[in-house]
């Protein structure tokens, strides 16, 4: 029964990879016990989104999208529902297993950038690299061209304290991009940044969708939700909208 249950997996998942399907959630459900209460963060999501979308996932405050990015990046496993990622069905994986795929398929973007104080915008973005255990020439090359990508190639050796708010959050850009992940998942990315800065900082993951990669962004802010190109509105831990964003 297993077995078969597996096969059938497999074929689905292989066949959303045929189609360009990156992420497809069947009935997600994210279920809280809080003390004798029932919290439903996440309440029956179904969601496609296809290689090379740009798509915001925005709601108010407790809409269940922080709960939904973190199924989405892996940091977490739903109560019930299927998830593919990249043709993987990541709902019925262990720890060891979620971890291996997200860092593979997913490259974070946070608000807080995440970077290591003491070390060098080069060796922040190598990181992933080193745990991914891949050689060293090999890596300092990635790291340098994921840099040149967001233009911050000069800086390379400048440690985060010598870098502006912006420039932080390019470093930690060029971080995720360095795995060549199939999704960057980026969560209120310019929440720390002042709104030139931020709009600086949409403009790069305009420039990297254009390049080709898929981008799901998080946020409760209507006016960075626009820079998608489609949003998903989530309230009360359902979709409750769905639409193309007009440029």
């Amino acid at each position: 029964m297993a077995q078969a249950a597996e096969a059938s997996a497999q074929a689905r998942g292989e066949q959303l990879r045929r189609d360009g399907v990156i992420i497809r959630t069947y009935g997600l459900w994210k279920t809280y016990q809080m003390g004798d209460q029932t919290i439903n963060a996440v309440s029956g999501v179904d969601m496609e989104i296809r290689k090379g979308e740009y798509v915001a996932i925005m709601g108010p405050s407790g809409s269940g999208k922080s709960t939904l990015m973190n199924l989405i990046g892996c940091l977490d496993t739903p109560s019930t529902g299927d998830y593919f990622i990249n043709g993987s069905l990541v709902s019925s994986m262990n720890d060891d297993q979620l971890a291996h795929i997200r860092n593979k398929e997913v490259g974070f973007v946070f608000q807080t950038f995440n970077l290591l104080a003491r070390a060098t915008a080069l060796h922040n973005v190598e990181l992933p690299l080193i745990y991914a255990g891949v050689p060293a020439d090999q890596r300092i090359e990635r790291a340098k061209l994921a840099l040149r990508q967001v233009d911050l190639e000069k800086r390379m050796y400048h440690k985060p304290n010598e870098l502006s708010g912006g420039q932080r959050q390019r470093v930690a850009i060029a971080r995720a991009l360095v795995t060549n992940p199939s999704i960057l998942l980026a969560d209120e990315p310019t929440g720390a940044l002042d709104s030139a800065t931020g709009v600086e900082i949409m403009a790069l993951f305009e420039r990297l969708y254009q390049q080709g990669n898929t981008i799901v962004l998080v946020t409760h802010e209507h006016d960075i939700a626009m820079h998608a190109h489609r949003i998903i509105f989530l309230r009360d831990g359902k979709i409750e909208r769905d639409e193309p964003v007009k440029h």
